[in-house]
């Protein structure tokens, strides 16, 4: 029954998806129909239209298993021996780079924002 719960609630997130990109594709939006079906879901969330409980099984199971969707593409990269030389040293430069800025910036504003709420602001 779970099984089936989960597949049954897997395919409303698919329906969301299939809306979002028609109506990318109509409207001739340059935003991804990826992108509209999440906001136009998370509205219907939000509106109480749809229930989380409709959809939090099926979600949770495509969460949990996030990490096998981006082997096809850890993958596809292995056939371009150019990024494994000078530019993948560049991208990996980026990466690292970008990682270190973003985690202490995260840091510094979650220290503000703590300072913040016992109302010693720095």
């Amino acid at each position: 029954m779970r099984f089936a719960k989960s597949i049954l609630q897997i395919g409303y997130l698919y329906v969301m998806l299939f809306i979002g990109n028609s109506i990318s594709s109509v409207l001739h939006i340059p935003i991804p129909g990826s992108i509209i079906g999440l906001g136009l879901l998370f509205l219907l969330l939000q509106f109480n239209i749809i229930k989380l409980e409709w959809v939090e099984l099926g979600a949770g199971l495509l969460l949990s298993e996030l990490l096998l969707f981006f082997i096809p593409s850890a993958i596809g990269v292995i056939n371009y021996d150019e990024l494994f030389g000078v530019q993948g040293m560049k991208v990996i430069a980026v990466i690292v780079g970008s990682g270190i800025v973003v985690m202490l910036a995260t840091g510094y504003m979650a220290e503000w924002f703590g300072h913040r709420k016992k109302g010693d602001v720095v």
